[in-house]
């Protein structure tokens, strides 16, 4: 038996071996994944040159062997290894120029401290290059490899991309922070992984606005919350045209609290988050027990507008990690983004609305059949309710401050006008066309 044992352990052995050589199994040990992994850049774009200044940290430049002594860097001999190393960051970080990437006219590398704070601004960055010190010690794999290149350029005006590939075997795990000083523009922070790819420093306004389009799309036809509360919103309803008020109204609702977050107007804490994510579910099992129960037609364009200014924070939620591939674009990418969920919305409608034309017919006609699917609905959105409000329970929640109270109080006093102001109209509406 043990022979035999014996027999496929070697097997297993050889077939590790051979996956590991030729790369189909990675392996990792205990100093694989960097403990620093962020790295800190700036590109400022000038009449003819952009300049690059970037920090790493020397725990992701294992393929450089800078000289050791004892257990810091030898400094004053770590020439042939700076030049190696500029030589690795030029091909592995890109810079382009429209469809032309960019060869650096030349280059600069020191080893600096972890005590070092000169990236705190381009300027600072840049000097520093002038006081290298050789004497200082650094830790192995404690210290950053700092890069300034510069770049002749044709014009400033050009669409300028970056690719970075330095540490992209690591994948999401590292992290690029990028600040961008653009020649008589203001300037924009980009937060930049592994797998970000090649990114537009400040794209044209309809490269943008298209792009937006698609996420908003995607977001919305993937968003299984808001396709179960659009799904809610139109199971008792029998004509499109008596459906019209209540999607315009949903839509007014998250366009409102979409565009306000996208400009500060939400609170910025970490309950946030999970506290709309919960409403959310909670606004579908309104929905669907209101259906159960009879729903008034005639207002329910109100109840779609309250709720949908909570799904638009949730639109938001994505909203916000991308608006910085818009760069100056913020407009174009709100207005894109929104148009792409409105996409997003009629292709939904268009989809729901013949299939419960069939569902909903025979024995399923009428009040049978919507209570039964409305209690199916209602089923999945409690579940979710319970465990966002799990999620929600465990997070932190921090003192107010008063620039929270202040923001609490704007909203508060923003929903007591629309709510007074859809009460008053659908009062007028009633007595004018009912």
């Amino acid at each position: 038996m043990f022979g035999r044992f014996g027999a496929r352990a070697s097997v297993l052995s050889v077939w590790i071996a051979v996956s590991v050589f030729f790369g189909l199994m990675p392996v990792v040990n205990a100093h694989d994944l960097p403990l620093d992994r962020t790295m800190n850049a700036f590109v400022r774009i000038e009449a003819h040159q952009a300049d690059l200044v970037i920090r790493i940290p020397l725990d992701l430049l294992h393929e450089v062997s800078f000289p050791v002594t004892d257990d810091h860097y030898d400094i004053g001999n770590s020439g042939a290894a700076t030049s190696a190393a500029l030589r690795a960051i030029a091909a592995h970080l890109l810079l382009w120029e429209g469809h032309t990437r960019l060869v650096p006219l030349n280059g600069k590398g020191k080893l600096s401290p972890p005590s070092d704070r000169s990236f705190q601004s381009f300027d600072m960055a840049v000097a520093e290059f002038e006081r290298s010190d050789s004497q200082a010690l650094i830790g192995f794999d404690l210290g950053y490899f700092d890069v300034h290149f510069v770049y002749p350029i044709v014009s400033p005006k050009s669409v300028f991309s970056i690719e970075n590939k330095i540490g992209s075997n690591y994948g999401d795990y590292t992290q690029l922070v990028l600040r961008i000083l653009p020649l008589g523009g203001d300037s924009r922070t980009m937060m930049l992984n592994g797998s970000s790819g090649l990114v537009k420093l400040d794209p044209p306004w309809y490269e943008a606005g298209l792009g937006f389009v698609a996420l908003g799309i995607q977001h919305i036809l993937t968003g299984f919350d808001h396709l179960l509360f659009l799904l809610c919103l139109v199971i008792p309803f029998r004509s499109i045209r008596s459906l019209i008020p209540t999607i315009t109204a949903f839509t007014v609702g998250h366009s409102i609290t979409l565009i306000g977050t996208a400009f500060g107007l939400a609170p910025d804490a970490k309950w946030f988050p999970p506290f709309i994510e919960m409403a959310i579910a909670a606004s579908i099992v309104y929905m669907a027990v209101e259906n159960i129960i009879g729903p008034n037609l005639r207002r329910r364009w109100i109840i779609a507008g309250l709720f949908g200014l909570v799904h638009g924070f949730g639109f938001a939620d994505i909203l916000g990690t991308q608006l910085q591939f818009a760069g100056s674009n913020l407009l174009t990418a709100l207005f894109g983004f929104n148009l792409g969920i409105e996409v997003g919305q009629l292709i939904a409608l268009s989809i729901f609305i013949p299939c419960l034309a069939l569902v909903l017919r025979g024995r399923l006609a009428g009040r049978m059949g919507i209570s039964i699917l409305s209690a199916a609905i209602a089923l999945i959105a409690w579940q979710w309710m319970v465990d966002r409000a799990q999620t929600l329970w465990q997070t932190p929640w921090p003192v107010p401050t008063t620039a929270d109270i202040l923001i609490v109080a704007q909203w508060g006093v923003a929903l007591a006008a629309v709510v007074g102001a859809a009460t008053l109209f659908a009062r007028w509406h009633e007595r004018n066309w009912a």
